[in-house]
C-alpha cells in the first residue's frame, strides 16, 4: 500500500510539473497573440522580429511537454483517468504550438505591410478581434487550470463572435479592394491575418473543448456555434 501511495505521489508531482510548463507555454502564446495585433497595428518591425525569435522558444517547449508527458505514461502506467489528463496535456500543447505560428505568420504580413499603403480602420479592426481572441485563450487556459466547465462553454459560444468579426472584415476588404484596385495586395495580406485570428479563436475554442472532455469523459456533442461561411481572398 505504501508503495503504491508513494508511486500516486511521485506521478502527482510529475504532471503537475508538465502542467506547469502548459500553463507556461499558454503565457508565452498569449503574449504572442498581443504583440503580433500591437506590430501590425504600429507598423512596429522591431517587435515582428521579436515574435518571430520568441516562436522557437514556444517550439521547444512543447517538444518538452511531450517528452515529459511520454516518460509519465511509460514510467508511471497512469490509469484511465489520468491518462486522460496527460493525454490532454500533449493536445493542449500541440493548439498552443499552432497558435504561436499564427502568430509568427501575422508579424512576417505586418513587415510586408509596412512598405504598403495603410487601409484605413484595419489594423485597429485587427486588433479588436485579436483581444477578443486574446481574451477567449486566456479563459479556455484558465478553465484547464481550475477544470471550470462553465468557463469553458463560455469560450466556446464567444467563437461565434469571433466569427462575426472576421466575416465583416472580409466585407470590409472586399469593398476597399472594388473601390480601388490598388488595395488589393495589402487588402489581402489582411484578410490573411484576418483568417489567422479566426482560426486562433477555433483553437482557444479546440482547448475548452478539451477541458469539457477532461471532466466529463465526453467531448461535446452538439456542434460549436459558427457565423456565415463566407469565402477565401486568394486562397488565404
Amino acid at each position: 500500500m505504501n508503495n503504491e501511495r508513494h508511486i500516486l505521489s511521485a506521478f502527482d508531482r510529475d504532471l503537475e510539473t508538465v502542467q506547469a510548463l502548459v500553463v507556461k507555454m499558454g503565457g508565452m502564446v498569449e503574449s504572442a497573440i498581443h504583440d503580433s495585433a500591437i506590430a501590425l497595428e504600429a507598423r512596429d518591425g522591431e517587435l515582428a522580429d521579436d515574435i518571430r525569435r520568441r516562436d522557437k522558444a514556444i517550439d521547444e517547449l512543447e517538444l518538452q511537454i511531450n517528452e515529459e508527458a511520454a516518460r509519465l505514461i511509460a514510467l508511471r502506467a497512469p490509469r484511465a483517468t489520468d491518462l486522460r489528463t496527460v493525454l490532454s496535456v500533449i493536445k493542449i500543447s500541440a493548439i498552443l504550438e499552432r497558435v504561436g505560428d499564427y502568430a509568427k505568420n501575422i508579424a512576417k504580413r505586418s513587415d510586408v505591410l509596412a512598405e504598403m499603403p495603410e487601409i484605413e480602420g484595419a489594423g485597429m479592426a485587427l486588433r479588436r478581434m485579436s483581444a477578443t481572441v486574446e481574451a477567449m485563450m486566456k479563459d479556455a487556459l484558465d478553465s484547464y487550470i481550475q477544470r471550470d466547465v462553465a468557463l469553458a462553454a463560455d469560450v466556446r459560444k464567444r467563437d461565434l463572435e469571433v466569427d462575426q468579426m472576421y466575416n465583416a472584415l472580409f466585407r470590409e476588404f472586399l469593398t476597399h479592394m472594388m473601390e480601388d484596385p490598388r488595395n488589393i495586395t495589402a487588402c489581402m495580406h489582411l484578410h490573411f491575418i484576418a483568417k489567422n485570428i479566426e482560426r486562433m479563436g477555433d483553437h482557444a475554442t479546440g482547448i475548452a473543448e478539451q477541458v469539457i472532455y477532461l471532466a466529463t469523459g465526453e467531448l461535446p456533442d452538439d456542434p460549436r456555434p459558427k457565423g456565415e461561411s463566407v469565402p477565401r481572398i486568394g486562397g488565404a
